[in-house]
C-alpha cells in the first residue's frame, strides 16, 4: 500500500510540475503586408488594403489576432466588372466583423461565411468572384485556426522549416475554388464555391514562429526554398524588420513574375498537365507576412 501511495505522489508532483510549466502568456502576431498589383506601380496599395485585384486585411480583437488575403477573380474584367471590389468587399467584412467581436476564434470558415453572406443580402448588387484565406491565432490556447478556400494559403515555418501549411483547392487546373456572385441570369452558368467547402486546421504555434500568408502570385513564382532563404533575413519581432522581409519576398516573386526564361512553379505545373509553358505569372502578389511575439498592450 506504502508503494501505491508512493507512487500516487510521485504522479501528483509529475503532473503538477509539468502545468507549472505551461506558457501562461498570451501570444500576439505582428504582422507587415507588401505586395505588387500586376498593372500598377510596384508596392502601391489602392483605396483599402488592395493591391490589384487582391486585398487584405489585419485586425485585432481582445482575444485574437486575424488576417485573411484573397484574389479577386480577373475574367470578371471581360464582362464590365471590377474584380477588385469584390475580394476587397470581402476583406472589408471580414475585418469589421472581427473588430465588432462577431466571430468565434477557433472558427474561421465562419468568419468567412458570415461575411459572403453578408455580401449576398448587400442591397447594391456586388458581382465578381474571389479566393480566400483566413488566419486566427488563438492568443490563450496559442493556437493557429486556419480557413482556406482555393489558391491563396499560408506557411508555417519553425527553425526554417515548413512546419504547417494551406492544401490548395483547384477543380482543374488554374480554376481555384472560389466565393462567386453572379446575375441572376447566370447563376449555375458561374463557378461558386460555398464557404464551408474551405480547408480548416489548427494547429499549436510557438514564440518566433513565422506565418506567410499570401495570394497565389506569390506562391506560383516562388518554391519554398526560396522563400525560405528570404526568411532567413527576418532576425527579430520588430515591425521593422517584419516589414523589410515582407517586402524582400514580395519583389523577388515580382521579379520573377516577368522573368520569360524562369522555370516557375506555375509552368511546371502547368507541364504537368500537358502545357508547353515557361516564365513567371505575372499577377498580382499580396503577402502578409506575421510572427509570432509575446502580447504587449
Amino acid at each position: 500500500m506504502l508503494s501505491v501511495l508512493s507512487y500516487g505522489r510521485l504522479v501528483a508532483r509529475a503532473v503538477i510540475g509539468g502545468l507549472s510549466q505551461t506558457d501562461s502568456r498570451d501570444y500576439s502576431l505582428v504582422t507587415a503586408s507588401c505586395g505588387f498589383g500586376k498593372d500598377f506601380r510596384r508596392g502601391v496599395l489602392k483605396k483599402g488594403m488592395c493591391y490589384g485585384d487582391d486585398a487584405c486585411f489585419v485586425a485585432r480583437h481582445r482575444s485574437a489576432d486575424v488576417l485573411g488575403v484573397a484574389d479577386g477573380v480577373g475574367g470578371w474584367r471581360d464582362y464590365g466588372v471590377d474584380p477588385s471590389q469584390f475580394s476587397g468587399t470581402l476583406m472589408k467584412t471580414c475585418e469589421r466583423l472581427v473588430k465588432e467581436g462577431r466571430f468565434v476564434p477557433s472558427n474561421p470558415v465562419g468568419v468567412l461565411t458570415a461575411s459572403y453572406y453578408e455580401l449576398l443580402q448587400n442591397k447594391v448588387p456586388l458581382l465578381g468572384s474571389s479566393t480566400a484565406c483566413i488566419v486566427i491565432l488563438d492568443r490563450q490556447s496559442h493556437q493557429l485556426h486556419t480557413a482556406n478556400l482555393g489558391d491563396s494559403g499560408f506557411l508555417v515555418v519553425r527553425g526554417g522549416e515548413v512546419v504547417h501549411r494551406s492544401d490548395e483547392q483547384q477543380h482543374y487546373f488554374n480554376t481555384p475554388f472560389q466565393l462567386s456572385i453572379a446575375p441572376p441570369e447566370a447563376e449555375g452558368a458561374v463557378l461558386s464555391d460555398s464557404p464551408d467547402a474551405a480547408d480548416s486546421s489548427s494547429f499549436d504555434v510557438q514564440l518566433g514562429d513565422i506565418i506567410l500568408t499570401a495570394t497565389d502570385g506569390l506562391f506560383d513564382n516562388m518554391p519554398d526554398y526560396m522563400i525560405l532563404q528570404e526568411l532567413k533575413k527576418l532576425k527579430n519581432a520588430n515591425y521593422e524588420s517584419v516589414q523589410q522581409t515582407a517586402r524582400s519576398i514580395a519583389e523577388q516573386a515580382h521579379v520573377l513574375a516577368y522573368d520569360p526564361n524562369y522555370m516557375s512553379p506555375f509552368a511546371q505545373y502547368a507541364c504537368d498537365n500537358g502545357l508547353n509553358v515557361r516564365g513567371g505569372k505575372p499577377d498580382d502578389i499580396t503577402v502578409l507576412l506575421s510572427i509570432v511575439a509575446e502580447y504587449t498592450d
